[in-house]
């Protein structure tokens, strides 16, 4: 969610903040082993309810992700965006509004479902929608966020924003540091509290965040602006997240945000491009519609095994665009067994025949084809693999040496 005039916090807020910024130092391990060891898996409030959301939707999503088949799947997380936020008391304390009576009774009552719950704040002063945010109140929040039994919390760069471009243009560095003590603080909060609590930062990619958000305990940062519901918003998006494969890993992905699959605008073909090119990524895959709604086309492209198997297979590495040939354009992630993921796309608008050369993706000879959206195995092929592709479609393949 993008900022309003109206709750921008002053240049002068954020560099008094920022004022003694320590040296830039990879975070403390988290609690668990490695939290977020392979992209974050659940479902965000924002894309389709935005501000309107209170406890029985977010219960009720809750039901649904169990009775979908999606949690058998691996989606965890139920996360409450902007909507949330009351008013803090006089110590400081932040509380719920009245749409959310108790978010500890319903932190109990999405874990009772094997799920866990996440919630929205910002370091500003107020956050996009005019709630508090959390400046000033980090810790205060975290402890907070702990009690209630919150796994997950996503930061909204919001007021900041403006903020920073103000100063970037005058004074980079002084702006850089500006932007990592307040992501900074927050994280350390958290670990602090010694729960588990996956940290995602919601920043837009602005200063090169996936450069410098693991040192700050992010476990994921968005790369990208909000994500629409249209092929154009989903195409800059996802192609964009060439040559970022590097600073990806166990515990730390780059995030071109939610998926939009499902919310009424998107094509079948569109679906299944977001669903391969971020599968292919490692990102996080955040369902954005609503659950209790879904028709049975969209419960199966949310629940495919063997897509979700490629976003979450162990090795955590993120794959990366292999060629490009006008609209054309392959993209492959190596996985732990030895096999490649590749999508054929076609960002072009009519259907195009696409030639997968297996040297391109460190093949030769005999490979062994697999469509996984077909769910069938195409044979084995001698040096290339030719097939047609829809007009902004895909075809994905799971390959390997026969």
């Amino acid at each position: 969610m993008k900022n309003s005039p109206s709750n921008l916090c002053s240049r002068r807020d954020f560099l008094k903040a920022a004022s003694a910024v320590p040296a830039l130092a990879a975070a403390p391990a988290s609690p668990a082993a490695i939290l977020a060891a392979t992209p974050p898996m659940g479902w965000n409030s924002y894309n389709h309810f935005k501000n309107q959301i209170d406890d029985p939707t977010i219960r009720a999503q809750a039901d649904a992700m169990v009775s979908s088949g999606m949690k058998a799947a691996g989606y965890e997380y139920i996360n409450i965006d902007e909507g949330w936020g009351g008013e803090r008391d006089a110590q400081g304390v932040i509380h719920p509004n009245s749409r959310f009576p108790d978010i500890k009774a319903l932190a109990d009552y999405v874990h009772s479902k094997g799920l866990k719950l996440g919630i929205y704040s910002a370091p500003s002063k107020t956050t996009c929608g005019g709630r508090p945010g959390s400046f000033g109140h980090e810790e205060q929040d975290a402890e907070t966020y702990a009690a209630w039994g919150i796994d997950y919390l996503k930061y909204d760069l919001c007021g900041m924003e403006d903020p920073f471009n103000e100063l970037a243009e005058t004074d980079l560095p002084a702006a850089h540091s500006m932007m990592i003590e307040a992501y900074r603080k927050m994280g350390d909060a958290l670990r602090g509290t010694g729960r588990p609590i996956v940290y995602s930062l919601c920043q837009y990619g602005m200063d090169r965040v996936w450069a410098w958000a693991p040192s700050v305990g992010a476990h994921l940062w968005r790369t990208t602006n909000d994500i629409r519901d249209d092929y154009t918003s989903l195409s800059q998006n996802g192609f964009t997240q060439a040559g970022l494969a590097p600073f990806a890993g166990p515990g730390h992905w780059n995030d071109p945000d939610m998926i939009e699959v499902g919310n009424g605008k998107f094509k079948t073909t569109d679906n299944l491009t977001q669903m391969s090119l971020w599968s292919i990524l490692a990102a996080p895959l955040i369902a954005g519609n609503d659950l209790a709604q879904m028709t049975p086309e969209i419960q199966a492209i949310l629940c495919n095994r063997e897509v979700i198997a490629v976003n979450q297979d162990a090795a955590g590495i993120q794959g990366d665009r292999v060629s490009c040939e006008g609209p054309l354009e392959i993209w492959m992630k190596p996985l732990g067994d030895g096999s490649k993921a590749v999508g054929l796309f076609n960002r072009g608008r009519s259907v195009m025949k696409m030639t997968l050369r297996f040297t391109e993706v460190g093949f030769r000879g005999r490979v062994h084809v697999r469509d996984l959206w077909e769910h069938a195995d195409r044979g084995v092929f001698e040096d290339t693999y030719s097939t047609l592709v829809l007009k902004h479609g895909v075809v994905f393949l799971r390959i390997s040496q026969a």
